[in-house]
């Protein structure tokens, strides 16, 4: 009897021990979700939490005063398919794949330039740590006429992108129609059912959201389109309509507050799944404010601030961006950070808040420890290449522009033989006081940096294009 007594003691023993180790499984965290925000050519000072004093931008501001500001945050690059491409796969523009965006295939042809495949996206990271990945929006990285270079193809398990056609022939696409995992299936974007095209892309992200398996965490990349000066009309009218502001301007206001308010309803998306406090939400530009549109200028509201340069400039306005991060427990509220950073970080950041191995090649830091209030490790140097293309514009000194910036010193070069401008940023924010003469020494250490590059066949350095013809090899390396 003693021993059918043990024998019951140990089957009950067992059986807690099994329940205990269940109830630590099941209660086991899971990773937590990345929300990626990117506006598209939004300057400097276009947020009222950065400065602006006309155009409205609320939750944004909310955001900043819950989470973390950045004030010395780059874009990848000064133009959207670069700064993209550093973007997602952290290489910085001068190790990247894309430089410009067209690289020239010879025979004054400048055509779109796709990632290679081994340019491992930070999707396909994610991915191979468990995640679920959801893509919506502006893509840029890809061949419009190769399917397996667009956004589902590299690392998105659901992706919603706009398809612009190639200016060399082939397949033509409508820029109003969304194609939903590659060619699979598309949605007609009409501007009369919705405020903006960001409202239309938002919901398309929810219907995504909505199939999400719940004990899976998420990467959800939001790539809008606001302020984007090629989106002419929208659907909502009634903003700012008591000002007396050109048409263009009004416009311009009225896209960034509803771009706000897009970010606004994703918010409460994820509160309302439960999955805000458990979200990393970074929300950045792919580079500085632009001119472009229907009259549009960065002056009227000035959208970059005090900096100097727009959109396509190595000057601060054109590559200095907002950066906003908010993750509940983690991001102290209403903290901000001088710390040096590029979008190139952002994948080794996200590598590491995911527990994902980084891929090799990536360049950037990890911004965690800036993040959650810790010392945190500086670049010694970040370094910007850029290549002007030539879709319908001369090539002055090769379209070929980079920058630098080593601490508070910030070297500029548009032309590779063109003497460096040097400036101080920490007295001299607008860049208008070049003292390269003075500090020989430090012209040496921006030199030292613009030569930190690989060579690109379709992006030559220094842009010169004289009797250059590249070869077959670059398109076989891409298939």
């Amino acid at each position: 009897m003693k021993n059918l007594h043990f024998i019951y003691l140990i089957i009950i023993t067992c059986l807690l021990l099994a329940c205990n180790t269940k109830e630590t499984s099941d209660s086991k965290p899971k990773q937590p979700n990345i929300l990626l925000l990117l506006a598209d050519d939004m300057g400097y000072g276009e947020l009222g939490c950065y400065g602006q004093e006309k155009i409205q931008t609320p939750v944004l501001d909310d955001l900043a005063t819950q989470g973390m500001l950045f004030t010395d945050f780059y874009a990848g690059n000064a133009v959207c398919s670069p700064s993209r491409a550093v973007l997602m796969t952290g290489k910085s523009s001068s190790f990247n794949t894309i430089r410009g965006n067209s690289g020239y295939f010879g025979d004054d042809r400048w055509m779109r330039v796709a990632l290679k495949k081994d340019d491992t996206t930070v999707a396909e990271m994610l991915r191979e740590a468990g995640y679920q990945t959801g893509f919506v929006g502006k893509w840029h990285l890809g061949d419009p006429n190769d399917v397996s270079t667009w956004a589902h193809n590299r690392g998105f398990d659901y992706a919603v992108q706009e398809q612009w056609g190639s200016r060399f022939g082939g397949l033509e696409f409508d820029e109003r129609m969304h194609r939903i995992n590659g060619m699979q299936d598309s949605i007609f974007y009409d501007v009369n059912e919705w405020e903006c095209l960001d409202d239309f892309r938002t919901n398309l992200a929810f219907n995504w959201l909505d199939e999400l398996k719940t004990e899976k965490p998420f990467f959800l990349f939001m790539s809008y389109r606001a302020p984007h000066g090629h989106e002419y009309t929208i659907g909502n009218n009634t903003l700012y309509q008591d000002k007396n502001w050109p048409e263009a301007e009004r416009l311009h206001a009225s896209k960034i507050t509803l771009l706000d308010k897009q970010i606004g309803r994703m918010l409460a998306k994820l509160e309302e799944m439960g999955e805000l406090d458990n979200t990393l939400i970074v929300f950045t530009s792919d580079n500085g404010a632009h001119k472009e549109g229907k009259g549009h200028s960065p002056n009227f509201f000035k959208s970059n601030g005090q900096l100097k340069g727009i959109k396509r400039d190595m000057y601060e306005g054109g590559i200095r961006v907002p950066m906003i991060a908010f993750w509940k427990g983690q991001i102290e509220a209403a903290s901000q950070s001088q710390h040096i950073g590029s979008s190139q970080d952002l994948m080794s950041t996200f590598a590491e808040v995911a527990g994902a191995t980084m891929p090799e090649g990536g360049n950037g830091v990890s911004i965690l420890s800036a993040l959650t209030g810790e010392e945190q490790t500086e670049h010694e140097f970040l370094n910007w290449e850029f290549q002007l293309d030539g879709w319908f514009r001369t090539m002055p000194k090769g379209g070929f522009r980079q920058s630098a910036r080593i601490g508070n010193w910030k070297g500029v070069r548009y032309g590779i033989d063109s003497k460096i401008e040097l400036y101080n940023l920490d007295t001299d924010i607008i860049e208008k006081n070049n003292i390269a003469g003075e500090h020989p020494e430090i012209v040496e250490l921006m030199q030292k940096a613009f030569k930190n590059r690989s060579e690109n066949e379709v992006f030559p350095e220094g842009g010169v294009i004289q009797d250059y013809k590249p070869s077959d090899r670059y398109k076989k390396e891409q298939q």
